[in-house]
């Protein structure tokens, strides 16, 4: 039996969200065209007989701006510790060199898998340039070309993944598919959806905490809070009349109802926390 911690690093956008999806069969990851979308590191458990490797989808490097955002990079730094195999993942069109630095900075000491990602959008020849540029740093233990979009090489990725799981016991149930509670997934819903309804800054001074999660008998009743930090980013959020804020309810809760597999009763609050994303208190509060 292998098993072991298959961690994702790279830049925003690189595609490490849509990857754990591709390779989990799941949507666990929430996705979406805006940088930054994942600030939590996300675990996939895929067991299969033999193996059992553990995905983790962490956020993109950056350089941080706020707590919030050192908080994303201290999952990252923690990533790193407990990887048993690091999946260095960059869009194939980026700055190469600039990956590279990231790549090294992360001073890892397992080995690592380079993945080119998004090569739909690719011609030959960069592919054949961007592979020639990785597969002789100390860090590389291969390069391999791939789309997670278009599933492009992504069974060669598994195969390549399990060569590198060490031996041993599973570390959860075979049924697990991530260590992550329900009401999580149900705020990251909630978060995608107000990536994909609003525009500009207010995706990113937004939290989405789960005050509520309550399975009655014909639905399950959610209470949500949505965490601005202005009074104007409250009323864009709500919209004239609050019609914004009803869009994003009714969408939200027919991702949730297919998710959970049960109707949903979902109510929506928009509360001004000002400068909450430099806040250790509440975020804290807000499961950062």
């Amino acid at each position: 039996m292998k098993s072991g911690f298959v961690n994702l690093f790279g830049k925003p956008n690189a595609g490490k969200s849509t990857l754990l999806n591709t390779l989990m069969g799941e949507k666990l990851a929430i996705v979406s065209h805006k940088v930054q979308t994942t600030r939590h590191r996300i675990k996939g458990i895929l067991t299969a007989p033999g193996y059992q490797m553990i995905l983790s989808d962490t956020p993109g490097i950056i350089d941080p701006r706020y707590k919030l955002h050192e908080k994303m990079m201290d999952s990252v730094r923690q990533a790193v510790l407990d990887s048993d195999l690091a999946l260095l993942m960059l869009d194939g069109k980026d700055n190469l060199e600039e990956n590279d630095t990231i790549f090294s900075g992360l001073n890892l000491k397992v080995p690592a898998l380079v993945l080119i990602n998004k090569t739909e959008r690719m011609a030959e020849p960069e592919i054949a340039l961007a592979t020639e540029f990785f597969k002789d740093k100390k860090y590389t233990n291969g390069v391999l070309a791939i789309s997670a979009l278009k599933r492009i090489n992504t069974d060669l990725l598994l195969e390549r993944i399990i060569q590198f799981l060490p031996e041993g016991e599973p570390f959860f149930d075979g049924d697990d598919l991530t260590d992550r509670p329900v009401k999580f997934f149900v705020s990251e819903i909630i978060r995608e959806r107000i990536f994909g309804l609003y525009s500009d800054e207010i995706p990113y001074h937004t939290a989405v905490i789960v005050q509520e999660y309550k399975e009655k008998d014909t639905l399950t009743k959610i209470q949500a809070d949505i965490i601005v930090q202005r009074e104007t980013q409250k009323g864009i959020l709500l919209g004239e009349g609050g019609k914004m804020i009803r869009q994003l309810g009714t969408d939200a809760r027919k991702e949730i109802e297919a998710f959970i597999g049960r109707k949903v009763f979902l109510e929506l609050f928009v509360k001004v926390r000002p400068k909450w994303r430099d806040n250790e208190w509440q975020l804290r509060e807000y499961g950062y």
